[in-house]
């Protein structure tokens, strides 16, 4: 076990946090458009639906009860 004391100084920003987070995003992005691509490129091709035929409907409105 390492008995000496370590000594940290909150004096001195850090730099390259956000660098490292950044990065670490544009990785992750950059995996998920892959994948997304690839799901894309797999997908089947159908083909498009035959238009449906115009339909004309009647629709009968219920009466209202009128209250005395």
């Amino acid at each position: 076990m390492n008995r000496q004391q370590l000594e940290m100084s909150f004096e001195s920003p850090v730099a390259f946090r956000p660098v490292i987070r950044r990065h670490r995003r544009m990785i992750r992005a950059r995996w998920w458009f892959e994948q997304m691509r690839q799901v894309v490129d797999r997908a089947w091709d159908s083909e498009p639906a035959l238009p449906v035929r115009p339909e004309q409907v009647c629709l009968t409105l219920a009466q209202r009860h009128e209250r005395n």
